[in-house]
């Protein structure tokens, strides 16, 4: 029996989900939630083989909810269940250790194979997925992108907005007066973000912005 929990913040979605996933014996729905904090808390809890998560959701959204599941109970699969299919949802949920992206638009069959095979062991994505992600990471666009998100993640709020304004073409003294710092504290802000992103000059730290989608505007 695949025991799965659901994570949705819509009632009656959650009730769909639980109709089609019934129809198959072999699945069973331990646990319900009802936004992405609760979502890890059952995780927690149940040890379920599947977490079926929705990616907008109070309290934590779905894809920090998948990644703290994962880190939580690894043994447990997460597919991530959505009306969205941006690259950056894909990327995020795919980087974080998400095992399948299902869309809710989808046949239904597609969502019990999609939990069947991530409680194999295997991924699953939707065919409108698969083919997004064959086309951006042929072309790469996907993958720097993630990066890019993943290295200036581990920046705090203020070194990511010095970031995004660097981005942008600011000098320090511009970045200065729109953020209501002294300018010597924007330059030790720009020394530490080079430093912490691993890059030579603040050419190489706006692409890492541009692609990490932080300039305003884009």
């Amino acid at each position: 029996m695949i025991r799965v929990l659901l994570a949705d913040d819509e009632a009656m979605i959650r009730a769909g989900v639980r109709a089609i996933l019934g129809a198959d014996p072999g699945i069973e729905v331990v646990a319900e939630a009802a936004d992405g904090r609760e979502a890890v808390e059952l995780a927690r809890a149940h040890r379920p083989d599947v977490a079926l998560v929705d990616i907008r959701m109070p309290r934590l959204d779905g894809l920090a909810a998948a990644a703290e599941i994962r880190r939580a109970v690894p043994e447990t699969a997460v597919a991530i269940l959505t009306t969205f299919g941006e690259d950056d949802y894909i990327a995020r949920a795919l980087g974080d250790g998400a095992s399948g992206f299902l869309l809710k638009a989808g046949d239904p069959r597609e969502l019990i194979a999609g939990v069947r095979a991530v409680a194999d062991g295997a991924a699953f994505l939707s065919p409108k997925v698969a083919h997004r992600v064959i086309t951006e990471l042929s072309g790469g666009r996907m993958s720097r992108g993630a990066e890019a998100r993943r290295r200036t993640e581990e920046l705090t709020g203020r070194e990511r907005d010095v970031l995004a304004l660097l981005g942008a073409g600011l000098s320090n003294a511009e970045i200065a007066r729109r953020l209501h710092l002294v300018e010597g504290t924007v330059k030790s802000y720009v020394s530490t973000i080079l430093n912490r992103l691993g890059v030579r000059n603040r050419v190489q730290a706006a692409i890492v912005a541009h692609e990490a989608g932080l300039v305003p505007g884009e």
